[in-house]
């Protein structure tokens, strides 16, 4: 089972760390959102900052299950908000370049909140993908421990639908507390793995082409540690010429905004399908 504080986890200092990248979190490769959660922490780890507020990320290559470098420098530093940039590598090679912002937890400022949460039903009311599918978990490894999903519609036949996947998420192992760059890394994953999910949706199933990421940025904007599950909002209304642009948000039970964000997506064809 992943444990995703400890498979997010990094020892060293000064600007220089090292991680294993676990196979718990296995996709195609590692999931994106999961190596992205790493670069987050080691910016946590730099700052004495504790607010994050936004990350860009880019997926230079896909990592393979073993120790990575974390390299991270800073920007530039204010009184109240430092820029930071991380690179990850893994044996020399780019595996994930990121810069973004940290700031002061006491900030005050305008307040305003139009944010408002589909209507969908509580996770309580909704089935696993485990429950309705005797066989999910075995499309992606990830799904047989580290994750679990309560998707708001599921279709056995996949059928093509509307760019959109509103699913509860909750990772199995809980979080500890008092961390907000292991909280907030769970949103990011979050936003990396819904994209897929909404872009997919529109097509026949197996799809003609898979899409991977090559890159996610989140603006994370409220705490959700206090919360299990969260739901994935994501829209992918338009794919055109093999790039697919997606937006999500993930929101709390109570219909807090807790991060959003966007990728644009790289259409490869598909070497499963028949």
């Amino acid at each position: 089972m992943g444990n995703f504080a400890a498979d997010t986890a990094l020892a060293g200092g000064g600007g220089r760390y090292r991680a294993r990248i676990s196979p718990e979190w296995k996709v195609w490769g590692p999931l994106g959102g999961y190596v992205a959660a790493i670069a987050l922490r080691a910016m946590g780890a730099e700052t004495d900052l504790r607010r994050p507020a936004s990350i860009t990320c880019q997926f230079l290559a896909m990592a393979d299950f073993d120790e990575v470098d974390v390299e991270v420098g800073t920007l530039r530093r204010g009184r109240r908000s430092h820029a930071l940039q991380v690179h990850i590598r893994q044996r020399g090679n780019p595996i994930l370049a990121a810069s973004g912002w940290v700031v002061d937890d006491a900030l005050t400022g305008l307040e305003h909140d139009f944010a408002a949460m589909p209507a969908v039903p509580p996770p309580a009311a909704l089935r696993s993908y485990a429950e309705l599918s005797a066989n999910y978990s075995d499309w992606f490894p990830v799904w047989h421990g580290s994750i679990d999903g309560r998707p708001v519609q599921f279709e056995l036949e996949e059928k093509p639908g509307d760019p959109l996947w509103h699913t509860w998420m909750r990772v199995v192992e809980p979080l500890p507390e008092g961390d907000p760059f292991l909280d907030a890394a769970r949103s990011l994953m979050w936003l990396d793995l819904m994209m897929w999910n909404a872009a997919s949706a529109p097509h026949p199933w197996p799809p003609s082409h898979i899409a991977p990421n090559l890159d996610v940025s989140a603006v994370i904007h409220a705490p959700a540690a206090e919360h299990e599950w969260l739901l994935c909002d994501a829209n992918a209304p338009l794919a055109r010429e093999g790039l697919i642009g997606c937006a999500g948000r993930v929101w709390t039970p109570t219909g807090r905004l807790v991060a959003s964000g966007t990728s644009c997506l790289f259409c490869v064809p598909n070497p499963d399908r028949p």
